[in-house]
């Protein structure tokens, strides 16, 4: 993809510690915490789009399977400092992504983009809906005049972001991909065989893609954005890779 270099793993996971991404990453163990919490008391905004169906009330577990999945401390009474993410499943869930992607391209399939975070992700998303493209993929087209929490769903650079005030917003809510659904929906046309998104964007693209069977979920995320297995861990088709900063979706 424009001539960039291809690292070993060795080489891979060395830069991700370096310039942590990994490893002993800079995100406050009590702000982890604080939203492991949140999830756990029932708060929405940290459910990413995804129903839980009653599961997933106790802080301990969402802290159980973070560790799991993404490598932050698995200790409770580490309370305050500094938290960690494992670069050996950071780079696992790069091949995973990475060969998710790989089949699309095979089968030149239907592919959403889309960001809750236009400043980070919106160039790696755009890079790889490019390369994508040129391997005979359709990059999915969002209807016009979308719009969501008092905002509006638009695309740039073949990726779906939300707009409010001529800004592109940082934002974990699920309704602009609600949005873009519904709009494809009206318009009778098929959902995307694949999603490659963040935040509450992937979430609910995954929680519909269960409720539906077609959509499959393609995301990145930070270790303070809780992602517990739920639901969607057994009836959504989802890859996820985990991070504080900005990671190219493969």
């Amino acid at each position: 993809m424009g001539g960039m270099p291809i690292l070993s793993r060795a080489a891979l996971v060395e830069h991700l510690v370096r310039t942590r991404i990994a490893g002993d990453v800079a995100t406050p163990r009590d702000n982890n915490l604080g939203h492991y919490r949140a999830l756990a008391n029932g708060d929405r905004h940290y459910w990413f789009g995804l129903e839980f169906e009653g599961r997933w009330s106790d802080e301990q577990d969402v802290l159980a399977v973070m560790a799991e999945r993404c490598g932050v401390v698995d200790d409770p009474a580490h309370r305050a400092g500094r938290d960690t993410i494992d670069p050996e499943l950071t780079v696992a869930a790069l091949d995973r992504m990475a060969a998710r992607l790989a089949k699309a391209a095979a089968g030149r399939e239907r592919v959403l983009f889309a960001t809750g975070h236009p400043g980070a992700l919106l160039d790696a998303h755009s890079r790889v809906a490019g390369a994508l493209r040129a391997r005979g993929c359709e990059i999915v087209r969002i209807p016009g005049g979308l719009t969501a929490d008092e905002g509006y769903v638009v695309q740039f650079a073949d990726v779906a972001v939300f707009e409010r005030g001529a800004s592109l917003w940082h934002t974990h809510s699920p309704e602009p991909m609600n949005a873009i659904l519904d709009g494809l929906e009206s318009l009778g046309e098929p959902v995307p065989d694949l999603v490659v998104a963040d935040h509450g964007w992937a979430g609910r693209a995954a929680q519909r893609g269960w409720t539906r069977s077609v959509t499959r979920t393609a995301t990145t995320r930070r270790c303070s954005w809780p992602r517990p297995r739920g639901p969607c861990r057994s009836r959504c088709r989802s890859t996820t890779t985990s991070s504080t900063r900005v990671r190219t979706s493969r």
